[in-house]
């Protein structure tokens, strides 16, 4: 079935614009958070109402300057609320789930967001006038996975496609750009540190730019046959953990020891990590780090959305630069 639906999906692709002659809204779930913010941008550019669905709307209030007076509308919607869920999406024409989480704060949480959230969302953007749907889930996303994450965001997926089976499923590798949570979080470890510990080194990852990230999920809206359609985003190189740490090193100049956490050690540190603040490693952040994060061979991908993937030595050394010696400033990007 997964096969089929993937041959017609890559015989059927091709571009066609929406209606541009009226006000359109667009609500966007998490849109505050990193990839949030380049959507947002987007809708608001094409001329949507753009609401920003989140738990805390004081975090959204920066992006209204990306549009115009009344353009841009936080929107406290956290996803165990259903009315105020429904409030959000009510009307909308376009509707994008970015929510997620990297680690629990309580046991069940990643299955409170990433599958009885999503489906919420997804059944009451289904009930509504909604038009579009587009759920980012993630590469990995499995439904027998064993690790937490990755069978929760196959829970999700298959939420959605049971409440709204016309959704656009993306699932990126791992994200980057000037405010991601990799190249900038080993950066910073490297400018006080004289050790850098990995788990599972040899893991491949493709990383993509938040960018080309943010155009899947307008072209998601966009290409008409790209409706029920599910795309693997990679960018267009494939690189082992040590190698994109080999490669952070190098951009910011400094000479650091990479060591590769024996399994054990690492699930010791993590039981002990994932009780403080910030959560720096959990066991389920292993397991998932136990499997490569690459599109699986013959998905659709960014291609197949007419995009042109963005290589990580167009984007990296620019919001680097400020971790070498000496320092710089933090270049400012056209979101």
């Amino acid at each position: 079935m997964v096969i089929l639906q993937r041959q017609a999906c890559q015989e059927g692709l091709f571009s066609m614009a929406i209606d541009m002659g009226k006000r359109r809204v667009a609500t966007v779930f998490g849109g505050s958070g990193f990839i949030g913010r380049y959507v947002v941008k987007r809708f608001a550019d094409q001329g949507y109402i753009v609401r920003v669905a989140v738990r805390d709307p004081e975090s959204a209030l920066v992006l209204k300057p990306m549009g115009g007076v009344g353009q841009i509308v936080p929107l406290f919607a956290p996803l165990n609320r259903e009315a105020l869920v429904a409030r959000a999406t009510d009307g909308a024409d376009v509707v994008v789930n970015l929510t997620g989480i990297l680690a629990e704060s309580k046991p069940g949480d990643f299955y409170k967001v990433h599958a009885e959230g999503a489906g919420r969302i997804a059944r009451l953007a289904s009930s509504s006038i909604a038009q579009h749907l587009v759920h980012v889930s993630a590469i990995g996303a499995n439904t027998t996975s064993a690790s937490d994450y990755a069978r929760s965001k196959g829970l999700g997926e298959d939420a959605v496609r049971a409440a709204f089976p016309s959704a656009v499923i993306l699932r990126p590798s791992i994200v980057f750009g000037p405010e991601d949570a990799f190249f900038n979080r080993f950066a910073a470890m490297a400018g006080v540190s004289p050790v850098i510990p990995i788990v599972s080194g040899g893991s491949k990852f493709q990383p993509v730019y938040v960018g080309d990230v943010a155009d899947a999920v307008m072209a998601g809206v966009h290409q008409a046959d790209a409706a029920g359609c599910m795309f693997e985003l990679g960018g267009p190189q494939v690189k082992t953990f040590r190698e994109l740490i080999e490669y952070m090193l190098q951009l910011i100049g400094k000479s650091r020891q990479i060591i590769n956490l024996p399994l054990g050690l690492a699930r010791l540190q993590a039981a002990v990590l994932e009780r403080l603040p910030g959560k720096l490693l959990t066991r389920d952040q292993i397991k998932l780090l136990q499997s490569d994060n690459v599109v699986e061979q013959g998905a659709l991908g960014l291609s197949a959305l007419n995009i042109v993937a963005t290589p990580m030595e167009m984007i990296v050394p620019r919001y680097l630069a400020r971790y070498r010696q000496g320092g710089g400033d933090q270049p400012q990007y056209q979101v």
